[in-house]
């Protein structure tokens, strides 16, 4: 039976530390990239449900002066050559006190995306791990899904509409069941709670 909660989605695009990779602060190494679990799996389901997908990335470090901005797309190609290809990229280099528009929570980042793929903020999904990339999503008219880890604060995970326990759950809300098979599942899933799922089912 199908779960999800809306009309899903014609992309789905991902926040990049915490959710498709491990959170390395300010890294300049591509070799430190090491995948989340169960971010390949979910990934090959979006593609394989025929959905763009993307990237979108706050880069503070490279306006604090601790990054460059060539490390951070060094670091980028390593996620692309590990879990891509992917349809876009785009990278907010810019510090919390620079009043840009694209820095989450603002919605810059996902605008400009939708605006790349031409499509409607109403017809993309966000997916991310703290409370930032949900609002950022809400202000841009797009629907996110938090996949919370250690560092999630629990006042952003009470606040996100939609919540899921890892990204096959969060799929499964976007999506509905079938596009991960019984194997990915089971791969990207193992701990998952089905009662930590929150959202209109």
């Amino acid at each position: 039976m199908s779960r999800h909660v809306i009309d899903p989605p014609q992309a789905v695009l991902f926040d990049r530390d915490g959710t498709l990779v491990v959170d390395v602060p300010y890294n300049a190494d591509p070799q430190l990239v090491r995948p989340m679990p169960g971010a390949a799996e979910a990934l090959n389901a979006v593609r394989r449900a025929g959905l763009r997908c993307g990237v979108l990335t706050n880069q503070s470090g490279i306006a604090r002066g601790l990054l460059q901005r060539p490390q951070v797309d060094a670091v980028n190609a390593r996620v692309e050559e590990l879990l891509g290809p992917f349809d876009l990229w785009e990278v907010c280099p810019h510090g919390p006190m620079d009043g840009c528009g694209c820095r989450k929570p603002a919605p810059g980042m996902i605008l400009s995306a939708c605006c790349r793929l031409g499509l409607q903020p109403s017809e993309v999904a966000f997916i991310g791990d703290i409370g930032a990339d949900v609002e950022a999503a809400a202000a841009a008219g797009a629907t996110g899904v938090l996949v919370p880890t250690p560092v999630t604060r629990a006042e952003e995970v009470g606040a996100a509409e939609l919540v899921a326990p890892d990204l096959a759950a969060a799929l499964e809300l976007l999506l509905g069941t079938g596009w991960l098979p019984d194997r990915e599942l089971s791969e990207a899933g193992r701990t998952r709670d089905a009662d930590v799922v929150r959202g209109s089912l």
